[in-house]
């Protein structure tokens, strides 16, 4: 008589088919980030598929060696877009992240910065303000950068200054420049607001000089993509549902988002919510009118429309992850690069692998994140530009950071910004 020594059966946090889609042909490692950085098999999508499959099946523990492996992926989801089969790897990743968020006992640092700062503190922008008064003084005082040598203050290393990055309160609702053409929401973001606001005035801008009437409902909350990204997926379906009341009653042909991060998520309401028998359709009809900026403007012919100033400058283009890969955009932020006078646009090496800032993994995974960002600092000093123009928050303080400590004096722009810079008259 056999005995065995096989777990008991975990909880089914995933429909199990969506393990067998990989059929482990290997295709994705040449595109997954931190397979490139320790050739490791469990630090690659197949290798990550089979540890939550197995985990799944009872055959694994949720040990610490398999959430070490899980935590270390960027969920930048670059093996989609290598992937013949079709495997959705970012549902994966987020179900499994969510059980082991419910499953696994975390040290108390790593509980204080997920839950508390990250959650608590980042996706709430009010907070977040509150938060950086103190961060002021320190950098007014020079203090800051002493004071990032310490792990609980390595938050501040990413931070711009702050005395740049006042902006006023966006208007509920802006019209469009000339004739009106279409009437659209923005989504304000949470990080965006705080840190970027003069981004989110330069998108509105854009968008009115293309026709578009531009509302921005104050009843908006976080996009829900902090939340999916860390494995508090209901949190996330809490925001979406938020943010699903407050668009649905404005009659908008379109919701803009300028960061790639949040869009991906808002895509995605559909999927999310896909369990939710009052919230399905609802978010599934929200998502299809989600646009990302780049996109709305090459639609609605604004590169076409770009006045002719000349001002000769040399700039490169880093794809931010979540726009490339899961929202499959690329052309559209290069078609408008290239629209500009006098710009020449030099393409970046390895421009779709990502820089190390994941969202808020630069916080959780520093090593593996300070490997990334000197990956993409080298491959930005190649190009020889002197503007690196991208579309996501996150991205721009992890490469302005990594610049910055190489010594670099490399001008890191948002899209948006860099539009309406050269088109301004």
């Amino acid at each position: 008589m056999s005995t065995s020594t096989a777990q008991p059966r975990a909880e089914a946090f995933v429909e199990h088919q969506r393990f067998l889609d990989c059929v482990h042909c290997g295709l994705c490692l040449s595109a997954c980030p931190t397979y490139l950085e320790t050739g490791k098999e469990m630090d690659s999508p197949r290798g990550r598929i089979y540890l939550l499959k197995a985990v799944q099946e009872g055959r694994l523990p949720l040990s610490e060696p398999v959430v070490e492996h899980i935590d270390l992926c960027l969920g930048c989801r670059a093996c989609e877009s290598a992937c013949p089969s079709g495997v959705q790897y970012g549902v994966l990743l987020e179900h499994g992240r969510d059980f082991i968020e419910r499953k696994h006992r975390r040290s108390l640092f790593q509980t204080w910065l997920r839950r508390v700062f990250i959650e608590g503190v980042l996706a709430h922008p009010a907070r977040m303000k509150l938060a950086l008064l103190p961060v002021r003084v320190l950098q007014a005082l020079r203090l800051d950068r002493l004071l990032t040598r310490f792990e609980p203050f390595r938050p501040l290393e990413f931070l711009p200054r702050l005395s740049r990055t006042t902006s006023k309160p966006l208007a509920e609702t802006t019209p469009a420049e000339g004739e009106r053409r279409s009437r659209v929401g923005m989504i304000s973001g949470c990080v965006t607001s705080v840190l970027f606001g003069r981004t989110n005035e330069a998108t509105i801008r854009l968008l009115a000089r293309a026709g578009c009437e531009v509302v921005v409902p104050r009843g908006q909350v976080c996009c829900g993509a902090l939340y999916a990204h860390g494995g508090s997926l209901e949190k996330a379906r809490q925001c979406a549902r938020r943010n699903i009341d407050q668009f649905e009653k404005l009659d908008l042909d379109a919701v803009i988002i300028n960061a790639a991060g949040c869009g991906s998520t808002l895509k995605e309401y559909g999927k999310l919510l896909h369990d939710d028998p009052q919230y399905a359709g609802r978010g599934a009809a929200f998502s299809a009118k989600v646009k990302d900026l780049s996109e709305f403007l090459v639609a609605s012919g604004f590169q076409s429309a770009i006045g002719n100033r000349q001002s000769a400058i040399r700039v490169t283009y880093h794809d931010a992850c979540h726009l490339a890969h899961p929202q499959g955009i690329k052309v559209a932020p290069r078609a408008l690069l290239r629209a500009m006078p006098g710009v020449e646009l030099i393409e970046l090496p390895e421009s779709d692998v990502c820089c190390g800032s994941a969202g808020s993994y630069n916080l959780t995974e520093p090593e593996m994140a300070d490997r990334l960002q000197r990956r993409k600092i080298e491959n930005i000093r190649a190009t020889g530009a002197r503007i690196v123009v991208t579309t996501n928050p996150g991205c721009i303080l992890q490469i302005q950071s990594g610049l910055t400590k190489a010594g670099q004096s490399i001008e890191v722009l948002h899209l948006a910004d860099f539009l309406e810079k050269q088109t301004r008259e």
